[in-house]
């Protein structure tokens, strides 16, 4: 009898990273492995440079005035309960409105939504002004126009991670109906699929 034949795992080589020098190479590291101290956000923000994430904006009521703020961290967790996260930091303008709330809106943004990705992704600017469509939706929450997908959802979690705070929440109402394809964010811009 022979032993069964297990199959080989290829290797793969990388020539060294251009953006080496942004975490440095540890001693006995491989050619093209990048490492950074313990504590070092370096690292983590090069790696996820190279992941392309949707965008999405998250919006709420604070105090009978309409907040929000772009959001590339938005995830899936569970679909029995329909549970999804995405990140804040603290020290976002929109933090207390977000920490206050019972609920909250998700959009999921088409390509023809780069601007408006903009708008509410910059620091003090008008997000929701005259061009800015949207209405009042379930349990007040705001609810923008034109968008692939959106979602109200019962916040259910605020778990403490750094100096943020990731979200936890249970779909309640939505519409997936939206017509277009995403809008992606991927080496700190905001881009379009290509076929």
């Amino acid at each position: 009898m022979t032993a069964p034949t297990v199959p080989t795992v290829p290797t793969f080589s990388k020539a060294p990273s251009p953006r080496a020098h942004l975490s440095g190479a540890g001693a006995g590291a491989g050619a093209g492995t990048e490492t950074a101290r313990p504590g070092s956000p370096d690292l983590l923000r090069s790696v996820f440079r190279q992941h392309a994430a949707g965008v999405a904006v998250i919006t709420a009521q604070d105090g009978g005035r309409p907040v929000g703020f772009t959001a590339t961290s938005l995830n899936s967790v569970s679909a029995d309960p329909p549970l999804l996260s995405f990140t804040i930091g603290t020290g976002a303008s929109t933090w207390p409105a977000v920490r206050d709330s019972e609920y909250l809106g998700v959009h999921i943004l088409g390509e023809h939504q780069r601007e408006l990705a903009g708008l509410f992704a910059r620091s003090g600017a008008d997000r929701f002004g005259s061009s800015t469509g949207w209405a009042a939706g379930p349990h007040g929450v705001p609810v923008l126009d034109g968008v692939l997908a959106w979602l109200v959802c019962r916040v259910v979690a605020r778990v403490p991670a750094g100096e943020h705070r990731v979200i936890i929440a249970e779909a309640v109402v939505g519409d997936p109906a939206g017509e277009g394809r995403p809008l992606l964010y991927h080496q700190g811009r905001f881009n379009a699929l290509r076929d």
